[in-house]
């Protein structure tokens, strides 16, 4: 499997606009769990019989058939709206409702100036956002396409689309999406994890499943059927999407794929319906506000002028004139330019922002919580004490700690680089 890797920050979502699981960890039914532990407890002639395949890897016609069915290997993400998605939902906007409202009422009631500048100030401000909001998705989408993932499958290639990758052992380097269950599949060190699958073979395999655990010390998987009930990320023989090689080499036939995995039902949380941002939701409160403001004020003036003056006609483009007056044209704009000059200078910084919205949260925010320190930061340990049995400090407690870590003969994993950097720094 090779992997191009393209560094980016990407700040196309806040995190109170997304409806989330409460755990960034997947939740295990009881059906998957219960299958995946039953994949994992057969032998090898019963794993290919309950998958359809054969130690030698599915034939052409099998796959294709297999993808048809179960479809790519691809995990759920937000569609990209079209141009005109993106604009309708930019213009269905509370604020904006309420000035072509004041527009639409002026222009029949013959102030065609109020009506043509009201207009005007809304639809540059939907422009706009519009324009920075399609430029930035326009910039992720290319950024997303410069990352090719490619997987070394036990498959025949079709005649005619061999290239010099093809191995002679019947491997050959396929795109990721084209996974089905029943492939048989090869990795190394460095290497994605493609899809839930079933080690056939291991030797000195570490996986670092981090982005579905939270754990940063990787895991040894092999490929020896378990003997007793465990939890389903801790069983030996079966490794996850999302998850990468830390070291050694493996075979694996593939259990499940895109968003039948679990890293896919991740996925397809995290793209799910987006709420209202604090920023929408202040909007939409000064809204109102106006609304009921003009609701009280312009009946009572088109009365009080219409019974005191006797021209009701004049009293009601008065009272047109008092609701056009309470309402900021402006608004709209003035917020518009604001964040995108916001997103302007984060774009000078090499911050792509999907949503302006954002731009208000980011600055809104004091304390950035998060958890798995090591996990998302330095990804480092640091050793500060070492003691016996008895909690007092033991330089011989320490002296073994770093002949075990010295030693190690397979990974080193993040406890033996801190004892051997704290033996260093104490040298």
């Amino acid at each position: 499997m090779t992997l191009s890797s393209t560094l980016f920050k990407l700040a196309s979502e806040e995190a109170p606009a997304i409806k989330h699981p409460k755990s960034t960890k997947p939740e295990l039914d009881s059906n998957r769990s219960s299958e995946l532990e039953q994949f994992s407890r057969a032998d090898n002639a019963a794993l290919f019989a309950l998958l359809g395949s054969s130690d030698t890897g599915l034939t052409a016609a099998q796959s294709a058939a297999l993808l048809r069915t179960n479809g790519p290997n691809l995990v759920g993400h937000e569609a990209a709206p079209n141009v005109v998605q993106q604009l309708i939902s930019r213009a269905a906007n509370p604020l904006n409702g309420l000035l072509i409202g004041l527009a639409t009422v002026s222009f029949f009631l013959g102030d065609v100036r109020a009506a043509v500048v009201i207009a005007a100030m809304v639809v540059l401000a939907i422009t706009t956002t519009f324009i920075q909001e399609h430029r930035s998705n326009l910039a992720a989408v290319k950024l997303r396409a410069l990352v090719k993932t490619t997987v070394s499958v036990k498959r025949p290639v079709p005649l005619g689309q061999s290239n010099s990758n093809d191995a002679a052992d019947g491997y050959a380097d396929l795109p990721i999406e084209q996974l089905v269950p029943g492939d048989i599949i090869r990795m190394s060190a460095g290497d994605m994890i493609p899809a839930d699958l079933r080690l056939l073979t291991a030797k000195d395999l570490y996986v670092n499943q981090s982005a579905l655990t939270g754990e940063s010390i990787p895991a040894e998987k092999h490929a020896i059927a378990p003997t007793a009930a465990m939890p389903t990320f801790e069983l030996p023989n079966i490794c996850f999407m999302g998850a990468n090689v830390a070291s050694g080499f493996a075979t694996g036939i593939v259990l499940h794929t895109g968003d039948k995995t679990y890293f896919g039902k991740i996925a397809t949380a995290l793209s799910g319906e987006r709420v209202l941002t604090s920023f929408d939701r202040g909007i939409n409160r000064f809204v109102w506000l106006m609304i009921r403001f003009i609701a009280v004020m312009v009946p009572a003036v088109f009365l009080i002028n219409g019974v005191t003056k006797g021209d009701w006609f004049q009293a009601l483009l008065f009272a047109v004139a008092v609701a056009v007056g309470l309402t900021p044209e402006m608004l709209p704009m003035i917020v518009t330019v604001n964040l995108a000059k916001g997103a302007l200078a984060m774009s000078r910084r090499r911050v792509i922002v999907k949503r302006l919205q954002a731009i208000q949260n980011f600055g809104a925010m004091d304390v950035l919580c998060t958890d798995k320190t090591g996990t998302l930061t330095q990804d480092r340990i640091i050793l500060k004490q070492h003691l016996d049995v008895h909690g007092n400090p033991s330089t011989r407690v320490l002296e073994y700690a770093y002949l075990n870590s010295h030693f190690q003969s397979g990974l080193k994993n993040l406890l033996d680089v801190a004892v051997l950097q704290h033996v260093e720094i104490e040298a």
